[in-house]
Order: structure tokens, then sequence, then C-alpha cells
């Protein structure tokens, strides 16, 4: 760790409009270079707001977010764009986003030049979270990884989230399963306690 935080959030209160008033806050955190925090908590204290606040998608009504100079974010959100119709490859999909195919499983690389509507659902989760986390990024930010992974996609995001730490990124992850959080976080905050 550099001691010096990549991401730091200072009492913020953030949402999507200020006629509906903040979802989320006043909510305050740091995190370093190599570290993995977890975010957790109850459905709608607002955890995904979050991390679209950090990412620029949700309105900040107070406090604030710093990110270290020159520090890139990638970003990986729950709702996978619908994919139906598009002839978008998994090569495809990691050559646009700079993220090489050496470190994918055997199982998720022999299916790269598939359509990736053609995927099962927890290979394309695959696929997206292997995209956002071996692209270009200091700070990664993950809302619900687990979602769609059977346990040897949960084994594999582990291990690609302990590497892509050691290498010195920040990660931020939203998950409502605890045990994936215990097993993989180097710190967990609680919202809407």
């Amino acid at each position: 760790m550099t001691g010096l935080p990549l991401l730091q959030a200072e009492n913020l209160s953030a949402g999507w409009s200020r006629a509906a008033g903040p979802v989320i806050g006043p909510v305050s955190f740091r995190v370093q270079g190599g570290e993995i925090l977890g975010i957790s908590g109850p459905n709608g204290t607002g955890k995904s707001t979050l991390l679209a606040a950090v990412s620029g998608a949700a309105q900040i009504f107070s406090g604030s977010i710093m990110l270290a100079p020159g520090a890139r974010l990638a970003l990986q959100m729950q709702q996978v764009p619908e994919l139906d119709g598009v002839p978008l490859t998994g090569e495809e999909l990691l050559r646009l986003t700079g993220a090489p195919a050496a470190g994918l499983p055997p199982w998720l690389q022999s299916r790269l030049f598939e359509r990736l509507d053609q995927l099962s659902g927890g290979q394309r989760q695959c696929l997206h979270l292997w995209a956002c986390l071996d692209a270009p990024g200091e700070v990664v930010l993950l809302d619900e990884p687990t979602n769609n992974l059977d346990p040897a996609g949960v084994a594999f995001l582990i291990m690609a989230l302990r590497q892509r730490a050691e290498q010195g990124a920040a990660i931020v992850l939203v998950s409502h399963d605890r045990e994936f959080l215990v097993a993989v976080c180097t710190r967990i905050e609680e919202v809407g306690q």
C-alpha cells in the first residue's frame, strides 16, 4: 500500500435528483492502492448509488470525492447492457477495454470468439469483470460482482481481485454476499445501519 489514498470520500451525500434528495450519506472512506474495500448493507441503502456518485453518474449533494491526480477509474455496474442481437464477441470486448485474454480460465478462453449474447449469464459476467479488472485503471469499482457466477466463477473472481490489488489498484466493491466480502476484502464498511 502506498499510504496515500487513491480514492477518498468525505461526508458524501448523493442521489439521483434534488427533488428526491439523498439516497446515501453522509459516508466517509479512504482506499489506498492494494486495498479492497467492501461496501455492505441492506437493500435500498444506496450502495450502488455510492459507486455511481464516485463515477460521476449520480449527483453529489454535499461532501466530496477526491481521486488521486492521474488516477483512472474502471467501473462495472450491476446492470449489464442488453446484448441481444449485438454482434460483439468476448475477444472484441477485451480489445475495446484494453484487457488481455491472458489469465482468463480455460473454460472462458475457449469461448472468446463467440458472440456475447450466445454466452451464459455467468460467462458474460466473468468477461465483463475481467474487462473491468484488467483494463487500465488505478481505482476499480464493482457493483454486485458475484451476480450470475457459479462457484468456479466466484473462485476466479477472488483470485483476479487479489491479483489486481497486489498490482497496486484500489478496489471498491458492493456485494450482498457476506461470505465473499469476508474472503476477499481487506476492510468492510457498513452503510445504512
